[in-house]
């Protein structure tokens, strides 16, 4: 099996070399399609690979991957970014397998590991990606009878973790990829809807949300389903928070703690009352968002968060029993 290495890299001089140092020996090809450098990410692509591309960013990371894609000729495509490094354990489970992968096997997933370390936007510090794929799909009949081609992909979890160690957080450029799609093509799938209301969230400020605000308005008040009505409703109730927008925040968090609930709305709740200083009233709602609910967007909004917040309403009561008793469950999640 013969691997392609596809990248797309804007102002990577920083990490580029410590990657391509980590893959070295486990491909055949190289190809690095730079979106717009201004540093030394070509010169030093250069010492790697003579495949080295320009593309001009259109604000769309798949049109850039697709064209990186195009130039691939080997067996396998591994997609990388700069920041992504593999140690010597995997790399020796890389190679094996290379070695011997079984030619049915389409995509290879492998774990993104080291998410949480480095302020990046995930939920969860190890999670599975795909990020080996067959670059020319087999069509195959199957089933012994009413045959049918098989359309799904045949997939395999892997053991390889590749290790994540961003220098950035890059959630101010995917904000702004994603406002320049709804301007472009005036909506987003439903899974973007959700990825935009994720990394505001996790890495939002409240100026980006209330820069978000007015699309997030218009989507909800089109017909969506009630799992993305519940995500666009939470970000409306944060943003509204922001701007002091009282009839704005509790029209779309009534609807939200009438319905299901989730962590996220208990601690916009809890946060609201806590700004008033109304301590007795912000801390039912962080203890619902620690006990009661569960989170769908922000995983420390259903643990961490509301006992951190609980830890310092007990501190301000005055009430050293009840801090020191969510002081003592905070640490179960935090070193703090």
């Amino acid at each position: 099996m013969t691997i392609s290495v596809c990248m797309i890299v804007k102002n990577e001089e920083r990490v580029l070399a410590r990657c391509l140092d980590s893959l070295a020996g486990l491909y055949e090809e190289l190809i690095i399609v730079d979106t717009g450098s201004t540093d030394k990410t070509k010169e030093i692509a250069s010492r790697y690979t003579d495949k080295i591309y320009d593309f001009v960013w259109v604000n769309d990371f798949s049109a850039a991957r697709n064209f990186a894609f195009t130039h691939a000729t080997m067996d396998y495509i591994y997609s990388a970014d700069a920041d992504e490094v593999l140690d010597d354990k995997n790399r020796i489970l890389f190679k094996q397998l290379k070695d011997n992968i079984l030619p049915e096997i389409e995509i290879v997933q492998m774990k993104y590991g080291n998410q949480l370390s480095y302020g990046t936007v995930y939920n969860f510090d190890e999670e599975y990606r795909p990020k080996l794929f067959k670059r020319l799909r087999e069509f195959v009949w199957i089933e012994p009878v009413h045959e049918q081609v098989r359309l799904d992909p045949v997939v395999f979890d892997s053991d390889i973790v590749i290790t994540h160690m961003p220098e950035t957080n890059h959630s101010g450029r995917d904000f702004m990829v994603f406002e320049r799609a709804i301007e472009r093509d005036g909506d987003l799938s439903d899974r973007l809807w959700e990825m935009y209301a994720r990394e505001l969230y996790l890495a939002g400020t409240d100026d980006d949300f209330i820069k978000a605000r007015r699309h997030f308005e218009k989507k909800v008040a089109g017909d969506v389903s009630p799992e993305l009505h519940q995500i666009l409703s939470l970000i409306l109730v944060h943003s509204a928070r922001a701007e002091n927008d009282i009839n704005c925040f509790f029209k779309y968090a009534v609807k939200l703690v009438a319905g299901e609930g989730c962590s996220e709305i208990c601690m916009e709740m809890g946060l609201h009352y806590e700004a008033l200083g109304d301590w007795e009233e912000a801390a039912i709602w962080y203890y619902n968002a620690a006990y009661e609910t569960t989170p769908i967007l922000k995983a420390t909004a259903g643990n961490a968060d509301p006992l951190r917040h609980l830890t310092a309403v007990y501190r301000q009561c005055g009430n050293a029993e009840l801090e020191a008793h969510y002081c003592n469950e905070l640490a179960k999640y935090t070193n703090d």
